[in-house]
């Protein structure tokens, strides 16, 4: 029984030492950066600004992987269905808080499947118009709504994303009917609002903010409850005609439940190292987008916070997508 139990107790031991050792030497190959939005959003500025400071620390390469469609569904349940070992890092939004009671039948759970890292940072969203649309205030914007009830359209990166959801809030204060174009991501539906194939916007500000100072784009309010430091000259939504509003575009760091906490400690640390560097904050910058880190811990707080904030919404407004 001595030799068992001995024999026992060096195995435990041994399959700790392999354990510590294979954390150690984590990371040992390429590290995939699942975007689950296209190229050319807000997903896709912030990953892209931290991915290659992010390989640098961690001394692999992190290769970013746009997996859009689904209304971010499909990236998600790709990224909610790899091995869990620090080798696939996931991307997530605003929007799977809101599509975590907006969808009836989702292939992974937000809270159950992933494991949080770290908050990245956040963005306020910005209302434009096509320039045809002969607005320029968030009030004309109103009446021409009210005159014009389930004419004007407006475009999103998804049903049930952050930009959608910013939609129907505005039309549910204001008080008025547009039609809902939903597209696969921020970038696709700024070159619609741009070609004029929508007429109103709700998107997020490094989506715009070249576009609206190319005059491609014509601003009219952000949705913050402060003005934007990227956009002086837009009034905020709240005090531009619809009292109460505020929202804002959030993104951060996920990985598959099951991952090693210490490979969640290393990555939270290079993380935060990551956007504290001067060349990524300058990129971030120059899109209207802030850092911002935090311990896995506050991101699991947000993250239970904006599931019941946005459900009471999804609720109110009855939005559901099966």
């Amino acid at each position: 029984m001595k030799f068992r139990h001995r024999a026992w107790l060096v195995c435990l031991i041994l399959g700790f030492a392999w354990l510590a050792s294979a954390h150690a030497q984590y990371p040992t190959r390429t590290i995939r950066f699942i975007l689950p939005f296209p190229p050319g959003g807000g997903t896709d500025t912030m990953g892209r600004a931290i991915s290659t400071r992010l390989g640098e620390g961690l001394g692999q390469q992190v290769v970013v992987d746009n997996r859009g469609g689904g209304g971010a569904n499909i990236g998600a349940e790709l990224a909610a269905k790899s091995p869990p070992d620090g080798h696939t890092l996931f991307m997530m939004t605003q929007t799977h808080t809101v599509n975590a009671t907006l969808y009836r039948n989702l292939g992974y759970d937000l809270v159950r499947d992933f494991a949080p890292v770290t908050h990245l940072g956040g963005t306020a969203y910005v209302v434009v118009v096509h320039p045809s649309v002969p607005v320029k205030s968030v009030k004309e914007l109103i009446a021409l709504a009210k005159s014009r009830p389930g004419e004007l359209t407006h475009s999103s990166s998804g049903s049930g994303s952050g930009p959608h959801l910013a939609g129907e809030l505005f039309k549910s204060m204001a008080g008025t009917k547009m039609l809902h174009i939903p597209y696969k991501g921020g970038g696709p539906s700024v070159i619609a609002l741009v070609a004029g194939e929508a007429m109103v916007g709700f998107t997020t500000t490094p989506s715009c903010i070249n576009q609206i100072k190319a005059g491609r784009l014509r601003g009219l309010a952000v949705s913050s409850a402060q003005r934007s430091p990227y956009l002086p000259e837009l009034p905020t939504v709240a005090d531009a005609g619809v009292p109460g509003y505020e929202t804002s575009a959030w993104y951060a760091m996920l990985v598959p439940t099951g991952t090693p906490g210490g490979i969640i400690a290393r990555l939270n640390s290079e993380a935060a190292r990551a956007l504290t560097l001067a060349d990524v904050k300058a990129r971030l910058d120059a899109t209207g987008m802030v850092p911002q880190s935090s311990t896995p811990e506050e991101l699991r707080k947000l993250i239970h916070e904006e599931i019941a904030k946005w459900g009471k919404v999804v609720k109110a407004l009855d939005l559901r997508v099966d």
